[in-house]
């Protein structure tokens, strides 16, 4: 009786941790069907991220590291998201699979 009691309980817990496994990815694909179409401006975000650079680099010559260090990190965050862009717009079929 008691071997039978926890088989029970053990598949009841793996049960459950499957169903709370699955429950956010399911909610993630809702939230990213709900935000829509994303819309991509290379040419002005390179240009933020070529400002960002240029700050960073009139920082360093004033000495200012620290804030040197975080426009160059918003620089680089800035060309990700361009490079995500760009590599979503060759791996994307288009609308009719083509």
């Amino acid at each position: 009786m008691r071997r039978r009691i926890t088989t029970l309980a053990v598949s009841a817990a793996l049960a459950g941790g499957v169903l709370f496994a699955a429950v956010p990815a399911q909610a993630a694909q809702g939230a990213v069907a709900a935000r829509g179409k994303v819309t991509c401006h290379i040419g002005q975000m390179s240009q933020e991220a070529k400002a960002h650079r240029s700050k960073a680099a009139k920082l360093d010559a004033r000495g200012q590291h620290k804030a040197a260090g975080k426009e160059r990190a918003k620089a680089r965050a800035i060309e990700k998201r361009i490079k995500q862009c760009q590599d979503a717009d060759r791996n994307n079929p288009g609308p009719f699979g083509s």
